[in-house]
């Protein structure tokens, strides 16, 4: 694990030492503690300003050197736009912005003046800056070879001061939770192939029982016996056995059904017989975005003591070609009873999934079944990397995703399902066959997954494009990005959490 920065709140004050960090507005418009030490510092910030070309755009950043007679080393300038327009995904991303613009060394510490032209920050932003700093915070050097002389570095002492700093901190213990759960998340896509194998996933789900969580696994001869094997004849062609982990957070009221989180989990994917190309293939190792993001909802949930009735589930499978790997041509049954005609041997997660929709709609009849996936390069050409697809048929529940996203960062956009799109998975030898061709590949995907999801309040979510991968941003610098954490911890706390509000925000998008 990174070392990650500590994070305090304090009234307002000023450092004596490190860089302290102010805000401004695109006019350069300071709060009342900024222009304080602008006058102490005889207009630095304007003339520096003037000087670097600053104008106080959202995200953009001014580091100045502080003059003798002032106690902090450096004076961090992050713009804040237009204030009366930033969002509240906004200001994790500024938290993250700040992290970027730092100086490093001994003199590390900081100080964040918690607030705006219009006065101090409220608790809930103050603890997503927070957020922002912790996210951009992590990387993933776990396998760079280091010196022994080399002292392992300090952890960043961060002050953020002004404002309700009680208020700040106790916001602070729940977002920080739902960070641990991102971080959990980057981690396990981070992880090589050769280290992280379906069984040591399975350890990584089975570790959630320290937060207070239920866990069962699931191995080849339980599967068997369950029916599972449309999962099975994915793994079929690797030395390394497969694993289911259920993973249950049952602390809402006892008679409410649970939330379901469903998490493709192909720790290496190499396309089985009808393999991948060579080029980018490294890249598969992050096959298992999906799972990752449900163990990471689930350690967010626990951690945060969440009100809800939650279950996750996930398959954890490698997809290797192999004599006993399965062919173009083959034809399974899945749990559900339907059978599949193999046509291709990389669109194999659909088939991880299929198994696991039937098994928790069955066991425990969730209120709403939610199932994430690395699933296809389709969704990237219509999407690319800033929105992941989403498939429902429910309006209501796809607004409530929609706000989440917006609200998180974690953006969804809502794609088509309909009969003629369904038509093009029927097969000629089975029920149906698991592609529907070149064109639609991501709808036709989500089709496939919707007859086996059958009368349940079913979404998919196509997070190939976003889960791993994608261009780095204010927040997101490695090639893991733990999408799907934020945004399902926030719709499950808006809308299915004991006492939350349960009303649509708006329209479907």
């Amino acid at each position: 694990m990174p070392q990650l920065p500590v994070i305090t709140f304090a009234p307002e004050t000023l450092p004596a030492g490190g860089t302290l960090v102010v805000f401004a507005a695109e006019d350069l418009a300071l709060g009342d503690a900024a222009m304080r030490v602008d006058a102490a510092t005889d207009g630095l910030v304007k003339a520096a300003a003037e000087a670097q070309g600053f104008k106080g755009k959202r995200f953009g950043t001014m580091l100045i050197a502080m003059p003798r007679g002032i106690e902090a080393t450096g004076l961090l300038v992050v713009g804040l736009g237009d204030p009366a327009k930033l969002t509240e995904a906004d200001w994790s991303k500024l938290g993250g912005s700040v992290i970027g613009a730092l100086p490093s060394g001994p003199n590390s510490d900081v100080t964040v003046l918690a607030e705006t032209p219009a006065g101090a920050l409220g608790a809930a932003e103050a603890a997503e800056i927070a957020l922002g700093m912790t996210l951009r915070s992590y990387s993933f050097d776990t396998y760079k070879s280091k010196k022994a002389e080399d002292p392992a570095p300090a952890a960043r002492k961060i002050i953020i001061s002004g404002g309700d700093s009680d208020a700040a901190g106790k916001a602070w213990e729940r977002v920080s939770a739902i960070g641990a759960g991102v971080i959990l998340a980057r981690e396990l896509v981070n992880e090589p192939p050769n280290v992280l194998g379906p069984v040591e996933f399975a350890d990584k789900a089975e570790a959630l029982r320290d937060l207070g969580v239920t866990v069962t696994i699931l191995e080849p001869a339980e599967l068997e016996r369950l029916e599972m094997r449309a999962l099975l004849g994915v793994a079929q062609g690797s030395e390394r056995p497969a694993r289911v982990a259920i993973m249950e957070w049952m602390k809402g009221p006892a008679e409410v059904k649970p939330v379901a989180l469903v998490g493709k989990g192909v720790v290496f994917d190499t396309g089985g017989i009808s393999i991948k190309p060579a080029g980018g293939m490294e890249d598969m190792k992050g096959d298992m975005g999906g799972a990752a993001a449900v163990i990471g909802t689930m350690h967010a949930l626990a951690a945060r003591n969440a009100r809800v009735n939650a279950v996750g589930v996930i398959g954890l499978v490698e997809n290797m070609p192999d004599g006993k790997a399965q062919r173009p041509g083959d034809i399974v049954k899945s749990k559900s009873g339907q059978t599949i005609e193999i046509i291709n041997t990389d669109a194999e997660g659909r088939l991880v999934l299929a198994d696991l929709l039937t098994h928790t709609i069955e066991t425990y009849e969730p209120k709403v079944v939610i199932d994430l996936a690395t699933l296809t390069g389709a969704v990237i050409v219509a999407l690319g990397h800033f929105n992941a697809g989403m498939y429902t048929d429910d309006d209501t529940v796809a607004a409530q995703l929609s706000d989440a996203g917006k609200a998180t960062g974690d953006l969804v956009w809502r794609m088509p399902l309909s009969k003629d799109y369904d038509g093009l998975i029927d097969s000629k030898f089975a029920d149906m066959k698991n592609t529907g061709g070149r064109w639609a590949g991501s709808v036709t995907a989500a089709q496939f997954l919707k007859r086996f999801a059958k009368d349940s309040l079913w979404v998919h979510l196509d997070i190939a494009g976003t889960g791993f991968g994608a261009p780095a941003n204010e927040i997101s610098r490695t090639f893991a990005s733990g999408f799907g954490v934020r945004l399902l911890d926030r719709f499950i706390a808006d809308f299915h959490e004991d006492g939350a509000d349960k009303t649509p925000r708006g329209p479907a998008a």
